[in-house]
């Protein structure tokens, strides 16, 4: 979206990117033109020619956030185009390569164009927990589960981790329950059917279904999904969703955190009494990982108005990505 530049240090937050890579301290402002524009995921980037202090050109790559941030920030795929001068403000690499993540760009007819993550606008009343919602950023499930304490195992798993190179998300998978919940960057939705209900997350088109039909956990001690097997019922008006037989993840229970094979997550999804918010609590344990139980609260505003746009992540140009 076109912005002024008193919203600039406000609107600009990308916490999804890894702080290991870019100096947020640090801004880099220069003139350039477009020489490649990518308008594809896991993120938007921008290729700007400059010259450099030694008078020779240099080709910075720009990175921003994913298609379905950008697109409700108003970016689209045309535009910019190759030939086009801008004006970049960005977050240069901590290495000194020429390559950053951006603040803000400016274009040719003199808008200023960033990622807008502002809380969304309390505007519309929902009957039921079924639409689309997104997160506000008061409310954080993953803050909270990273304060859990640890066990000596999960301790040393995290020691050894290095995000910029175990990270499922380099291969396009995204973190198992409940590391989405209530997002603050990416759409939730929840579809209701007969004998099921679907719970999806725009981050790496996520769906996880939620069987209603009366059955039970399987069995087996298989444990194929990363979004393990859900099972489900009402309360009332009350969904209670119940997981169990999460694949093993790196990254199950927060940053280098794994989970293991007895993690079980119970999440309570219920309409807030004015119907703009829901209200989700969510129940987690994990002893081979978490030394003591997760008890976790989040909201999401009631967005109608907004649609889930697919990641369609490629996993290719997702190990470029803010990972080199």
């Amino acid at each position: 979206m076109a912005a002024s530049l008193g919203l600039l240090a406000a609107s600009t937050v990308l916490a999804h990117h890894s702080d290991a890579v870019y100096d947020r301290e640090t801004v880099v402002a220069f003139e350039g033109v477009v020489t490649n524009y990518s308008f594809s995921n896991p993120h938007v980037r921008i290729v700007v020619a400059t010259g450099g202090d030694d008078g020779e050109t240099v080709e910075w790559d720009i990175e921003t956030g994913s298609t379905p941030i950008m697109i409700r920030s108003g970016w689209s795929a045309d535009l910019v185009s190759v030939g086009d001068t801008v004006i970049v403000r960005a977050h240069p690499h901590r290495t000194g390569r020429p390559r950053a993540i951006l603040n803000t760009l400016e274009t040719a007819d003199g808008r200023l164009w960033l990622q807008d993550e502002t809380d969304p606008e309390e505007s519309v009343a929902a009957t039921s927990i079924e639409g689309v919602w997104k997160g506000v950023s008061a409310f954080s499930l993953r803050r909270g589960l990273g304060q859990v304490p640890l066990t000596p195992a999960a301790q040393a798993a995290r020691a050894e981790f290095d995000y910029l190179t175990q990270s499922p998300v380099r291969d396009c998978v995204a973190p198992p329950p409940p590391g989405l919940i209530g997002s603050t960057v990416y759409l939730n939705s929840i579809e209701i059917l007969d004998d099921r209900v679907l719970l999806r997350t725009e981050y790496f088109d996520q769906t996880r279904t939620v069987y209603m039909d009366g059955r039970a956990h399987p069995q087996t001690d298989e444990r194929t999904a990363y979004e393990g097997h859900s099972i489900g019922w009402w309360e009332g008006d009350t969904l209670v969703v119940d997981t169990t037989h999460f694949r093993d993840h790196p990254e199950g229970n927060g940053r280098g955190v794994p989970s293991g094979a007895h993690k079980h997550l119970i999440e309570r999804y219920s309409l807030s009494e004015d119907g703009r918010r829901l209200q989700v609590e969510a129940f987690l344990e994990d002893p081979q990982y978490l030394a003591e139980p997760f008890t976790g609260y989040t909201e999401l505003v009631y967005t109608p108005e907004l649609e889930l746009y697919r990641y369609d992540c490629d996993p290719v140009l997702s190990r470029q990505a803010g990972f080199e």
